[in-house]
């Protein structure tokens, strides 16, 4: 049975030209610390994968510190610091800040300093309005999507994944005002301007770089209004077969790939299984959550009961996605909620 991919936003199939970028890389056997030949051939690519991702994540004037992925980068700017952010921002910045701002239709209501959020959301992909100031912004669902420039945002950090564009698993990198000073989680050999000890990750950099550059083309094609297209194709099948859905979000601005919806009684978790067994890979929220499958804390914060939010399914598209896949889709979830419905009656 041929498997179709509806899980983007949980991560991306390697791009080819990033595959054959950190191919070519792994020929380039110095320390980006040493100073001798092979160590300065290191640090040049290093240096031109940074500055390839600050161009295409539009932070001119910022610093681009690679790290381990979004996660670390969150943990980097947060750990330690009071800092505020609504309950339906990511596990990375849950952890760390006090889930007190309020949402209007999912949209953070408030702005300043200390303030945490998601420039899109993972799970609804609802998009937030550009803030006069926060201290941190998740772009990781939004680079690569939408038009975005770090600069435009007035965050003073921000933080972007590899593996949500195309590129490898493992990478990611901490944006940053470069006049910031800040004490880093690991200390060792002063790498990464003295903010993360550790040899960097030379093959993830190029890696991620390459997939910048190509997520890049993508967006400035035209490639995602595609999607968005397919994305309203799924919905409009879905309404038009399930008349008790609701769609998260609906009525507002949301990433082109993102659609998450509810029937109040029919888990999320049970969807994603059925979707599994008819070849379909689905999720029911975030994936970050070590395999986990519960009610959505996303849905709950936006204001759907218990059972409503535990009835969510997200579907988050790419540009390799096809007509044909989304209306085999459709007609495979119509079917399982045609006999989920037979049973609840």
């Amino acid at each position: 049975m041929r498997r179709i991919y509806l899980d983007h936003n949980a991560t991306t199939p390697l791009r080819a030209e990033v595959r054959e970028a950190m191919i070519e890389a792994m020929d380039v056997m110095g320390n980006p610390s040493s100073v001798h030949f092979e160590g300065r051939a290191a640090k040049s690519l290093l240096e031109n994968a940074r500055a390839v991702i600050s161009e295409a994540v539009g932070a001119s004037g910022h610093d681009i510190v690679f790290t381990s992925g979004a996660t670390e980068a969150a943990a980097m700017v947060l750990k330690n610091r009071s800092c505020r952010c609504a309950a339906v921002e990511h596990p990375s910045v849950m952890a760390h800040c006090e889930a007190s701002l309020s949402l209007d239709n999912g949209v953070v209501v408030g702005e300043g300093e200390g303030i945490a959020r998601q420039a899109a959301n993972s799970e609804t992909g609802v998009l937030q309005k550009q803030a006069r100031a926060v201290w941190f912004e998740d772009a990781v669902q939004a680079f690569g999507k939408i038009p975005y420039a770090f600069s435009w945002r007035s965050a003073q950090t921000g933080a972007i994944s590899a593996h949500k564009i195309g590129g490898p698993k493992g990478v990611g990198a901490l944006i940053l005002d470069a006049s910031l000073d800040l004490e880093p989680l690991t200390l060792g050999g002063g790498q990464e301007g003295a903010r993360r000890g550790g040899t960097e990750n030379i093959l993830g950099a190029v890696g991620m770089a390459a997939a910048s550059k190509a997520a890049t083309k993508d967006l400035e094609a035209g490639i995602w209004e595609e999607v968005a297209i397919l994305r309203d194709i799924l919905e409009d099948m879905l309404l038009n077969g399930c008349p008790d859905l609701i769609i998260a979000g609906q009525d507002m601005d949301r990433l082109p790939n993102t659609s998450n919806f509810m029937v109040a009684g029919w888990k999320g978790e049970t969807q994603v299984m059925q979707m599994d067994l008819a070849g379909f890979a689905v999720s029911a929220g975030s994936a970050c959550s070590s395999g986990k499958v519960r009610e959505s804390t996303v849905l709950r914060a936006m204001g759907y009961d218990e059972i409503t939010a535990a009835s969510g399914l997200r579907v988050s598209l790419a540009p390799q996605n096809t007509k044909k896949e989304i209306e085999s889709f459709a007609q495979a979830w119509l079917k399982q909620y045609n006999k989920w419905r037979k049973k609840a009656a």
